[in-house]
Order: structure tokens, then sequence, then C-alpha cells
């Protein structure tokens, strides 16, 4: 459509058909199908995703409850308040919590949205970058989380190798989620910021 607007004069744009038509109001018609099948993939997607980040929000809940270690009878506090991966372990399910909260409620967000034709160049798809990046970053949180909670675990075994397996067991999921969705990214960030082309043809004005 923009790039139909941009290559014809602009009078054109609101001139009328035999029908009492718009040019507008012609392509939307002739895209009523293309519209109705990416709402129903964007329901699709963002069903999905919204489980998958209510998921997270509810084990990230559960965090403050299963702290590692042992608690102080007189004060309250952890044990292992001063232990670094306890520091770890608290910040990283905060941030899960958070951010997959945020992802929902963005996927909820696209759910009950009314998937009008011009919502499609730029409001959806970047509604849906930023609902998928929340729910990542919520994902390597929660990962970073139990790593740290499982590194009390084995950490006296594993010793100065603690880091690099957990580091390297982390990364592997999360490499494996980004490769997959970045095509999506791409596409998305293509049909956002990229320019509507020139035709190559002069306007005929008249």
């Amino acid at each position: 459509m923009q790039f139909l607007k941009s290559n014809v004069p602009q009078h054109f744009h609101y001139q009328l058909n035999h029908s009492g038509k718009t040019p507008e109001e012609i392509f939307y018609e002739n895209h009523e199908k293309l519209v109705e099948e990416g709402g129903n993939w964007l329901n699709k997607t963002s069903e999905s995703c919204s489980v998958v980040a209510a998921l997270i929000a509810t084990v990230a809940f559960a965090a403050p409850t299963t702290i590692p270690g042992e608690l102080n009878q007189t004060s309250g506090t952890p044990e292992l308040e001063k232990h670094l991966g306890l520091t770890i372990f608290a910040y990283s399910s905060l941030f899960a919590l958070f951010f997959s909260i945020t992802s929902l409620f963005s996927f909820l967000s696209i759910l009950t949205a009314q998937y009008q034709q011009k919502d499609f160049s730029f409001k959806l798809p970047l509604s849906l970058m930023f609902a998928l990046t929340m729910l990542f970053v919520s994902i390597v949180s929660m990962l970073v989380s139990f790593c740290a909670g499982h590194s009390f675990m084995l950490g006296k075994r594993l010793k100065h190798d603690t880091f690099t397996v957990y580091a390297l067991l982390t990364c592997i999921p999360i490499i494996g989620f980004a490769i997959q969705q970045l095509p999506l990214y791409f596409d998305y960030l293509w049909a956002i910021w990229s320019k509507v082309p020139r035709s190559r043809n002069k306007k005929i004005s008249l």
C-alpha cells in the first residue's frame, strides 16, 4: 500500500471508481484473506508463548520459597546471604519474574488487538518483537537462576570448573533458541524499518 501511495500522484488516492470506492478501500478488500491469515498466526503464536511466559512467572514467583541453604533461626536471614551464588540466584529469579510477566502482558495485548490492516506494518510487528524479547530474557534469567541454585550441590565437586560448566550448559539452550528466532526477528526488523522502494517509472501528472 505504501509503495502505491508513494509512486502515484496524490490526487489519485481519493478518486472513486465506478463502485464509489477509493484505491485504499479496494486494496484492503483484496487483502482481507491475508489479514485474516496473519491474525490467526499471531493468535496461535501469542497463545503458545503466553503459556510459556506464565510457566516461567509461576516458577520465578515460587523461587524465594526455595532459597538454597538454611535460614538463621535468630535473624531469619539465609546462612549463605553473603555467598555470590545466592546473590545471583536472587537477582536472576527477580528478573525472570519481571520479564516473564511483562512478556505475558505483551502477548495478551496482541491477543486482544483488533488486527486492523494498517497495524500489520508497524504496531503488531513491534509488539511481537518486544514480547518475544522479554520472553527470551526471562528464559535466560530462569536458566541463570537454576544454575546459581544448583551450583550449591556440585560446587564443591567441580571447584574451579563450576562457572565454566554452568555457563556452557546455560549457553546451549540460549543459542538454540536464538538461532531459531533470528529469522523471525530479521523479517520483522525488515518489515518495520525498511524504506518503501521507489518506482523506476516517473509519476504521471495529470
